[in-house]
């Protein structure tokens, strides 16, 4: 019975971050301002910073061959193949930026599409915009997976800094018990010397008493 609860348990809990990937990963047509116009484009959600992934689509254009061009705020692919999307050639303008001004570990990207100066995804064109949806659907992964190294990159930075500290730390109490042996040796050698110096002192007290008592008496 207990077996069986738990694999009921164990499914559900399956089946609930299998929905929540499929919803937080499911791209959509929208459209985005593009030489002062709106044009349409396919639309993606990450909940990362928008600098980590477009450092991440970056990342996967460069692994397919790509190499970036920049321009107002898009990265531009000139007469690239995206064999994902399409065997022909095309332009493909990729804008990433923060989902909102509080959503700051939240990012949207826009991919547009150019022919031959014609915005293909306003085409309709079916398989296209198909095949858009499932590579901009399938850079999840990438972009996680980029995510956490950019976390791993920051903790090593972390605890290099929080180790580097330690070591000052150490060494500083090094630097300070030698400090304190030697005031400690110092204060021994101190206490030779007042004790050197009070015998110094009675002696030449005794020569004083000495020299008094000869004084002549009248």
């Amino acid at each position: 019975m207990k077996t069986s609860a738990m694999r009921k348990i164990t499914l559900t809990i399956n089946f609930i971050l299998v929905l929540a990937l499929i919803a937080r990963s499911q791209s959509y047509q929208g459209t985005v301002g593009y030489q002062k116009k709106d044009e349409k484009a396919i639309i993606i959600e990450f909940p990362y910073p928008a600098s980590v992934v477009e450092d991440a689509i970056v990342d996967k254009m460069e692994k397919l061959g790509l190499k970036k061009k920049e321009s107002k705020g898009f990265l531009v692919y000139k007469n690239a193949i995206l064999t994902d999307i399409s065997s022909e050639p095309a332009d493909y303008m990729i804008k990433v930026e923060r989902k909102s001004r509080k959503d700051r570990d939240e990012s949207i990207v826009y991919l547009l599409i150019s022919r031959n100066d014609e915005n293909i995804i306003a085409r309709s064109d079916a398989l296209i915009n198909s095949n858009a949806k499932t590579f901009l659907d399938r850079l999840s992964p990438d972009v996680d997976a980029f995510n956490l190294e950019v976390q791993i990159k920051d903790q090593e930075g972390a605890l290099s800094k929080a180790e580097k500290k330690l070591k000052g730390l150490r060494d500083d109490q090094e630097s300070m018990e030698k400090k304190i042996r030697k005031l400690q040796d110092d204060l021994k050698d101190n206490a030779k010397d007042q004790q050197n110096q009070q015998k110094e002192i009675e002696k030449q007290k005794q020569v004083l008493d000495s020299m008094k008592a000869k004084r002549k008496t009248s």
